[in-house]
């Protein structure tokens, strides 16, 4: 469990995160700010572009407290995006309509040198943000994790089957090996530059965890993972690491058991018997609510709901999707997702 010095922490989130289970529990929403949300497309659309976005500390502030104002999460996970270490690293980087772009990496080993002080907006909108949450709303910060993050950098982009990354990192593990240690490196500047800004948490996106084997998944997910959790709180003992490995599957044991991380991210595809049977008697749990059925809204989203809320309610544990919500989600339905979630658990 997170380790909490001091008084006993007041916002319900990080309550959860030092062990605590609540009747009611926390919750958040991954992709909170984004594009379901006609104020996003508004300020989007003055961005220009969305790095630009991303960069502006007034802008990505603003967007980041929008959904707060609208449903009063219990948290805040700031408006950044897990692309801008590569981009720190020297990599071009645009958004298209089909997703993130980078230039390839023809040549592992002739990564840049980091360019941090290309971050410093992100702090900048840390500090406007804390200054304007409620008092009980915790804000999250984040990075992608280096696993993930390699992915993007040699694909060029998203893939269907991850072929060049899995080529290098089996062709040649110390070529591949030097890449995830720059990664990580940058990837611990940023977060801790997010952390003396102002974040309470973060949380680390292996989002592409699941592509692994089970060997692939120790080298590349688990063992980075735990060497930057250790570092992280070698600095920021008392700042709690949510880990999402999506698509882990049964290897989430491992991942909780020895990667070091205070919490972690359940996938869809997470059962919750299993959740509360193998990770939740270890740490606390997040997730892990299919995204399209916040989509489809109605009494498939309220059953489920209160599935969920049922298996994980005898333990630690915050709401969440099972991944981000999409961009199609009505409004109202998250409305109505804030009002089921302001009852207490009724667990079976």
């Amino acid at each position: 469990m997170a380790r909490m010095s001091g008084r006993a922490p007041i916002k319900p989130l990080l309550r959860v995160l030092a062990g605590e289970s609540l009747n009611r529990p926390p919750w958040w929403l991954m992709r909170q700010a984004g594009r379901y949300l006609p104020e996003y497309r508004a300020v989007r659309a003055k961005a220009g572009d969305f790095v630009t976005l991303c960069l502006n500390p007034e802008l990505a502030a603003e967007v980041t407290l929008q959904p707060i104002r609208r449903f009063s999460m219990d948290a805040a996970i700031l408006f950044s995006d897990i692309l801008l270490v590569p981009r720190a690293l020297g990599q071009r980087l645009s958004f298209e309509n089909d997703g993130p772009k980078l230039e390839p990496l023809a040549n592992i080993v002739a990564v840049g040198k980091p360019d941090i002080a290309m971050l410093e907006p992100v702090a900048e909108a840390v500090r406007r943000v804390r200054a304007e949450l409620p008092d009980r709303t915790a804000l999250i910060g984040f990075a992608g994790a280096p696993w993930t993050v390699a992915t993007y950098m040699v694909e060029g982009g998203t893939s269907r089957d991850f072929h060049r990354v899995k080529t290098r990192a089996y062709r040649d593990p110390s070529e591949f090996s030097a890449l995830i240690e720059r990664i990580s490196a940058v990837t611990l500047d940023f977060l801790c530059l997010q952390v003396e800004a102002g974040v309470e948490v973060v949380q680390l996106f292996d989002s592409w965890a699941g592509a692994l084997s089970p060997a692939g998944f120790e080298r590349w997910v688990i063992d980075p993972t735990k060497r930057l959790v250790a570092a992280l709180k070698a600095r920021f003992p008392d700042v709690p690491i949510i880990g999402f490995p999506r698509g882990a599957g049964l290897l989430y044991e491992r991942y909780a058991a020895e990667t070091g991380v205070d919490a972690v991210g359940l996938d869809t595809a997470v059962p919750p018997g299993f959740a509360r049977d193998r990770l939740q008697s270890r740490l606390p749990v997040q997730g892990n609510l299919d995204p399209v059925l916040l989509v489809v809204g109605g009494e498939a989203m309220r059953s489920a709901v209160a599935d969920v809320r049922a298996a994980l309610s005898s333990g630690p544990y915050i709401f969440n999707l099972g991944h981000g919500i999409l961009p199609e989600t009505p409004p109202e339905h998250v409305a109505e997702l804030a009002r089921l979630l302001s009852e207490p658990t009724h667990a079976t």
